[in-house]
Parts: C-alpha cells; structure tokens; sequence
C-alpha cells in the first residue's frame, strides 16, 4: 500500500530552466523555500506543482514534464498572455501594492481577476489530479489565494495547509480590493493558514470576521461547520549553509579582496530586490543626512548597496530605478573624493559565495523595507556572523523584528533616527556588539528553516485531530433505530428538550414561534407514555412557556434554569440570583441597538438579551464581535457569563446554566434512558453535563460534544414520533 504523500505548491517550482542550442537545461534553486521544503518534496512519493518558470511549446511540454518527474516535481504550464495577466497582474499589481500598503499603486482591472481565476483553476486541476485520499496539500503564498477553497469544494475530507510569505493588510486596507470576499473564501478552504506574524494574524482575523459570515474565538475560525486555525510561524534560514560558507575557498578570497579596496574604511551593506516596499530611497536619504551631519566619517564609511533586478519593465520599478540611480549620483557628487567614493552601488544579482563575504565583512547591514513578511536578508547576516562582530540595523515594519529585538530597530519612514542608529552602530563597543548578535545568533539558529517546516506540518497533522474530535457522528437511519430499541427497554425516560432550532426553526420575530398543533399533539402524546419524563429546557422566558405548554403533563425550565416547573406545580426561581447587574449592561447594549438597525434587546428575569436575526447580513456579526469586545471586563466582573447563540447575545448570571438544572433536575434520580436535544452553545452545557451513556443529539451542525447531529426541526419530529409509535 503506498504510503499518503504530501503536495507542496507554489507559483514557481524550485528550479531554473534555460534552453540552450535547443535543449532544456535544469538547475535547482538556492531559494530559502527550496532548502526547506526540500526535506518534504524530495523524498517518498511527495512532490511539488508549479510553474517552470519560461513558456514551453506544447509540443515539447512531455520533454520537459519528463526531465521535472525525475526530480519529483510536476509542472503547471503557462502561456505568456496568463503569466502577464495573473502573475504580473493581479498578483503584483493588485495584491503586492495592497498587501505591502502601497495602494496607490494598485490597478484593479477585471482581466486580472478573470486570469487569476483561471491560473488557480488550472492549478487546482493539477493537484486534483495527483490526490489520493488522506494526502496532504500545502499551498504557499499570495499568487494562490484561491486554491485551498477550489481543492477543498473538489476533495472535502482533504488536508490543507496554506502559508503567506507577504503580510497580511489591516481590515482598512485588505477591504479596498474588489474581490476581497471571494479571496477570504478561497483561503477558508485550508485547515491551517499560516502567516510571519501575530499582527498577521490579527489582521487576518478582523478582515474574515467582518467579511464573511465566519465567527472566531482566540485564532481558530467556525465557517461552514468547520474549524479553521489561524497562527503564526515566523520563517527561518538555513542558517548551517551560512556558517558553512564561512570557510569556504572562494567566500575567503573575495573577503581578502575587500579588505585590500577597504583600506580602513568601515562598510555599511544594504541588499534588497527592486521594490518599492524595501524603503530604499528614505535609507540613500538617511546615509546622505548623516554625511552631512556628520563630516568627520568623509573617507571612513562606505555604503555597498546592491540591489536585485525586478520587473524593472513596470512603470512604478521603472520610475524608482531612475530615482536610486540620481539618488546614489548625487550622493557620490557630493561627498566624493579623490580616493574614496561613499556609495557603491550595484543593480545586478551575484552568487552567494559573494554575498556571505559581503556579509562576513560588513561592520554594519541596513534593513529598513517599508513593509516586509519577514526578510530573511537580516537572518542572513546574523548567520554570518560566525566572530559575533557587526550591528543590524532593521525596520519594525519587517517581520524579522519581532524575533531579532537585539537589532536597533528602526522607523523606515523617520530618516532621522536610520541615521542616529547609523552613528550609534558605529560607535558601539565590541562588547555590547557580541552580546547583541550571540542573542540573535541563537535565534536564527534555533528557529530556523528546518524547525519551521516542522512546526507548520506537526501542527496541521493537531488541527486535523482537532477537527476530527469535533465533529459529531450524522443520527443515521441504523443510529435511530438503536435509540428507539434502547428507548422500548427502558422503564424510567428522561427527555430533554431545547425549544427554539430545535423543536421549531427560526422566525425573524421571536413572538411568532408559537408551537404549531402538530408539535403540541407530539409533545402530548410524548408525555402521557408511562414511565416518560419531558422536560421543555429553554431559554425562554417562563410566562411565555406557561402559555404555550401550561396544559401539557411536561416539566419546564425557563430562562437556562433561572425558572423551574414541575409538572402540577409552580413556578420556582433559583435563589440568591440578582439582576443588579442589567442596568449596566442594557445601558451599553442600547447604545449598539441604536446603531444597528433591525436588532433589539429582550429582558428575562435574570438575562438581558439582544438580537440581531433581523440585520443586514455581517453588519450583526460584526457588532455582536463589537459587543463581546466592548462587554468582556464588565461581564467577568459581575459574575456573568455571556453565552453567543444563534443570532442572539445573551448575558445571564453564572450560576445560570442548562447543565447545572439538567443535573439538579436528575438529582437522586437514575433514569435508565436519556435524550437531550438542542442546537446551539447553551445545549453544550447539557451534553457536557449529562451521563456519558446519555444519547445526546445537537440539531444543525456536527461540531458539538453531543454524540450525533439531526440537520433541522424536522428530523427531530420525526425522531420523537419514531419514539412515540
């Protein structure tokens, strides 16, 4: 039996491909990405789907599709037209400027869109066609957005991964982009989605709650029956191929070259791709102010700043090309000298050989992107590090500053302060410069590419038990039949039963859900089989269950257990409960009903509640998330307990609770059959309660600790009348 493999995708495979004199030629990639995952995809039957990076004519796309297997690695093969539109387009025109917070640079064309759609569909179809039941699929990064919701609607059972290497945007910004809800639907599809950061994670979350009909507590998000996990995994390096490169032959002789051209100066080192989210031109502008303000470094300091060609065809990288070319021209105008220049700039990339002695022997590296996922440039060089000398000047804007805060972290957008840590990294003792980079030294040691992988795949494989432990088994045919079996044995019967989503389904108004004669008739016959006990248990209030089932032989609980009724007798409140407390929160709960039209507060004896089934879809979620926020301290501090139901927010005080009156109802009894029926959070707390033995049946929905789930209020009629025959 083949063993379940795992399926990394991404836009790119891993690898290079150039054709030469008519032959396709491979090479493999140096990225971080291909360090890491290569662990997975390159061993067992695991593989690796993706673009090969040039067109291939589709007569030769076997060729190539042949040479690519042998390395475990499947293409998904692009026309140009679909790379112009899907990766030049949506992806870097709609999605980087948005996601890196430059929004004036984005272009929201409908073509881009359509291909975007396409390419992911394309996408989809290759990973569908590789899947076997039980396989795991792990999708990086913002050019498949789409994927893990077009794989999940194809391969529901599935495990999904999906990882973002860019930030994620605040709500704010992330709601500017025409497709947003379909892009949110699309990442839904994943069991896990990981990001750099905890500020990615919030944002995530704030954007899906008030986007979509999704709900979340701490970072796992309900949506559609299931449970999605939101965490971050700050990405490492292979920090041992640095190290290693220390003693290298070739790294050691360009090192001996830069000392001789130093001559004594000190070298500041600056390495970026073309972008306009790296904060280039603020740093050239900080590196001239300081010049300027501080003379007596003329001749002393050099800036080696090397910058990665990108899409330099684009007008935006275009125009700040131009910009650091007049830039850097000024600066050496400026302040040159006969022997010394103070900016050297380089617009080409070199092999790594060259840039860990770069690394080896910059006294200073300065990284101040605007906006980065992580930037794993400041990784690079601490890992080079091998003697603990040099300073790190990095950017809070980028994801490596949550974990290296021994770096002097900097404002990008405040040149003033680049330079005043420009002085002060300069100045710094070899001391507090080893104390500094062995603090992150060990970091980047630790946390590196390998642990990473590890993390994310160890805690996919904990969602998928999680989800698993979730969810609750369909109340069968054969299932139902087993409990009306059990049912007939037993001589002593205790039914609970929820009222609202469960006996009858929602009405927008709340007084128009009077019981109809068919479920009075059923709760009658119910209740005068011998031996019977039903027990309506709701959350209603208990004059209005007086009213609909007072002539019925039923014990009632109102109000979560506020109110209690034996059959023939009277009404009885718990006691020492108090209802102080109400004013407080029904002052705040106005304040929202007076924004939110449609919603509206109902009081019980001792719960406030407020609805909101009646307002426009999403604007109820999110001020029902807005009240929770608003609400959290006052109602752990009066001993409360505030219960989100369906459509509904119900503050009530602690010592109220459906489980607590379902036990005391049992109290000294042991009834040798029990059912409990009910649909929403205030029911759990009857499953949880009740004896294990217990046949406990949550209604629409299949995440509960009830042992089965019915869909709706029909099923359970049909039940209950399958008990009563």
């Amino acid at each position: 039996m083949t063993k379940n493999k795992t399926i990394i995708v991404s836009n790119r495979l891993p690898v290079k491909i150039v054709e030469k004199d008519g032959v396709y030629e491979l090479s493999p990639s140096e990225g971080g990405l291909a360090t890491g995952l290569g662990s997975i995809y390159k061993t067992g039957h695991n593989i690796w789907i993706g673009w090969p990076g040039i067109e291939v004519p589709e007569e030769r796309q076997q060729e190539v599709t042949e040479k690519l297997a042998a390395l475990n690695l499947i293409p998904v093969f692009l026309s140009n037209e679909e790379i112009n539109q899907y990766y030049e387009g949506f992806s870097n025109e709609v999605l980087w400027p948005v996601f890196h917070y430059m929004t004036t640079y984005a272009n929201y064309e409908q073509s881009y869109w359509d291909f975007y759609q396409s390419v992911n569909t394309k996408f989809a179809d290759s990973v569908v066609a590789h899947l076997k039941e039980g396989d795991t699929v792990w999708v990086h990064d913002y050019q498949l957005l789409l994927l893990p919701g077009m794989v999940r609607a194809r391969q529901a059972h599935i495990t999904i991964g999906f990882f973002q290497h860019i930030p994620f945007p605040s709500y704010e910004i992330f709601r500017l982009i025409p497709w947003r809800e379909e892009l949110l639907e699309g990442m839904f599809g994943a069991d896990l989605l990981g990001f750099h950061t905890f500020d990615d994670v919030r944002h995530f979350l704030s954007a899906a709650s008030k986007l979509s009909t999704s709900k979340y507590a701490n970072n796992v998000i309900n949506y559609n029956e299931r449970q999605i996990v939101v965490e971050a995994f700050p990405m490492g390096i292979d920090d041992q191929k640095f190290e290693v490169l220390a003693s290298n032959e070739r790294v050691s002789a360009h090192i001996q070259s830069f000392k001789e051209s130093k001559q004594g100066s000190r070298m500041i080192l600056s390495i970026d791709r073309l972008d306009y989210s790296k904060g280039i031109i603020p740093r050239l502008q900080a590196f001239e102010l300081f010049l300027h303000c501080y003379p007596e470094y003329i001749e002393k300091v050099e800036l080696y700043m090397i910058v990665v060609p990108s899409r330099d065809s684009v007008p935006q990288y275009k125009e700040l090309r131009e910009q650091i070319d007049q830039l850097v021209g000024n600066i050496n105008a400026k302040f040159r000298t006969l022997n010394w220049a103070p900016v050297h700039y380089f617009y080409r990339s070199f092999p790594i050989e060259f840039l860990s002695a770069l690394y080896r022997t910059a006294d200073v590296c300065l990284v101040t992107p605007m906006r980065d996922g992580m930037n794993l440039v400041s990784k690079e060089f601490v890992a080079s590090k091998t003697d603990n000398k040099g300073v790190l000047i990095l950017s809070e804007m980028a994801g490596a500053s949550k974990e290296l805060n021994d770096a002097l972290i900097v404002n990008p957008n405040n040149i003033g302060e680049i330079m005043r840590s420009l002085v002060q990294a300069l100045n710094m003792t070899d001391a507090e410069q080893e104390h500094r980079m062995k603090s992150m030294r060990a970091i980047v040691k630790k946390f590196n590419i390998h642990l990473w992988v590890k993390n994310f795949m160890d805690k996919l494989e904990e969602v998928k038990e999680m989800q698993a432990a979730l969810l609750t088994k369909y109340a069968s045919a054969s299932i139902r039949e087993r409990i009306k079996t059990a049912y007939n044995k037993a001589g002593d019967r205790y039914l609970f039963l929820d009222y609202d989503g469960t006996l009858v389904g929602f009405k927008g108004d709340i007084d128009k859900a009077s019981p109809d004669e068919e479920l009075l008739h059923l709760l009658a016959n119910l209740s005068e089989v011998e031996g019977n006990k039903v027990i309506i248990i709701s959350g209603r209030r208990h004059q209005t269950l007086e009213d609909w089932f007072g002539h019925l032989k039923m014990d009632m609980i109102a109000e979560h257990g506020a109110w209690q009724k034996q059959s023939g007798n009277e009404w009885k409140s718990l006691p020492l409960l108090t209802d102080k407390w109400k004013l407080d929160i029904r002052a705040v709960l106005e304040t929202y009903t007076d924004r939110t039209p449609g919603s509206f507060i109902e009081e019980k004896s001792y719960s406030l509640v407020w609805h909101y089934r009646k307002v426009e879809e999403g604007l109820g979620e999110l001020r029902a998330q807005e009240i929770i926020n608003h609400l959290r301290i006052m109602v752990a501090d009066n001993g409360l307990q505030l219960m989100p139901g369906n459509k509904v927010l119900e503050f009530k005080n602690i010592e109220v609770n459906k489980g607590k009156a379902a036990l005391n109802w049992m109290h000294d009894n042991h009834p040798d059959f029990i059912l409990a029926l009910g649909d929403d959070h205030t029911d759990e707390d009857i499953f949880k309660a009740i004896p294990e033995e217990a046949y406990t049946i949550k209604v629409g929905g299949n995440i509960s600790a009830a042992r089965y789930y019915l869909r709706n209020p029909t099923e359970v009629r049909s039940l209950l009348k399958m008990l009563c025959s």
